[in-house]
């Protein structure tokens, strides 16, 4: 039996406060998380937070069931990281959104510099996804199967999958996945799905139809959302966007790596109020769309986002700052989750 999001959202809905997750969950969301890492997990302020399954009551391993992690050698495979943000997850009884199977980057160099053989590379997908999938079975409410593997333009990205085996690559995916665990959803993850674009349209005229054409099932479309203050879609259109994945025969949407960064710093007040209203049509347009199941930020704090050391000079995007508290970001979401949300008999 597949996980459904009216199961597990009843069981995990006791009341409601002001808290994220079960403000999300009374306004009929299954929920809102985070994303961690094994680094931060030591951090005892910051676990006071994460930790607290009404705030954040979803959890992404940020990169420990990554490639390069779980199978670095070809044929040995490894859990230790994400194992612990697993057990983490369990202790807590929180949602685990399982991250990711199949990725461009992040790859040991015994995959991405072979020389394979179509058949060769299908195999060594096949391996691995039993493996790795296998390991998390039951875990997993949903796995990312393939991260990014689309240009922006919504051409195929060029990497050692497609250059083998083309946009077949992502069906076989898919069909390893569902034989090795039935019961966890299975997502295509990327950026710059927000809006209606040439990547968007390539979603539903080339993803979905590969995954099919193997005999896969896709059950969810999660858009990543690494936004820019000032550069967010509106409301209307964000939602429109989630829908279009609903009506091109996705099961579900879920926002999966939500954060708004600022492109210099430091934040004025005004950008700061700026951020928070972003924030507020990011999660509107999730409530705005019924197949939307929830909201995952890309860590939650400021003090251990990922932008700065990609983008440098930008930053602030998170819902608390740098010392754990929260910023006005954090208000807008709670009003938009406290405005819709049904209070529990």
């Amino acid at each position: 039996m597949r996980f459904s999001s009216a199961m597990v959202g009843a069981g995990l809905l006791t009341g409601t406060s002001a808290q994220l997750h079960s403000l999300a969950v009374a306004a009929g969301k299954l929920y809102f998380g985070s994303a961690t890492d094994n680094g931060e997990i030591t951090d005892t302020a910051y676990r006071a937070i994460l930790d607290n399954a009404d705030e954040f009551g979803q959890i992404t391993p940020g990169n420990g069931q990554k490639w390069q992690f779980t199978e670095p050698t070809q044929g040995q495979f490894s859990y230790t990281s994400g194992d612990a943000i697993a057990s983490l997850a369990k202790e807590n009884n929180q949602l685990l959104r399982c991250h990711t199977l199949v990725w461009h980057s992040q790859l040991p160099s015994w995959v991405s510099g072979g020389s394979w053989t179509e058949a060769e590379l299908t195999s060594i997908i096949d391996t691995h996804i039993s493996n790795v999938v296998g390991h998390y079975k039951g875990a997993c409410y949903s796995w990312d199967v393939v991260n990014e593997a689309l240009n922006e333009d919504g051409t195929l990205r060029d990497s050692i999958f497609s250059k083998v085996l083309g946009s077949s690559f992502i069906g076989i995916a898919f069909h390893a996945a569902g034989q090795a665990d039935p019961d966890a959803l299975l997502y295509y993850n990327d950026y710059n799905l927000e809006w209606t674009g040439s990547k968007s349209k390539a979603v539903i005229n080339t993803v979905i139809p590969a995954i099919k054409a193997a005999g896969a099932e896709i059950d969810g479309v999660g858009c990543q959302a690494h936004l820019i203050v000032g550069s967010v879609p509106s409301r209307a259109d964000l939602a429109a966007t989630l829908q279009s994945y609903i009506d091109a025969g996705a099961a579900e949407v879920a926002y999966t790596e939500l954060d708004i960064r600022f492109s210099s710093l430091p934040p004025t007040d005004d950008g700061l109020k700026t951020q928070g209203d972003a924030y507020a049509d990011v999660v509107g347009a999730c409530l705005d769309v019924e197949e939307c199941v929830g909201i995952t930020i890309w860590d939650y704090t400021d003090k251990y986002s990922w932008i700065p050391s990609v983008f440098p000079g930008s930053g602030a995007a998170l819902l608390y700052d740098e010392n754990l508290e929260k910023k006005p970001a954090w208000t807008s979401v709670s009003s938009i989750l406290a405005a819709a949300a049904t209070p529990a008999c």
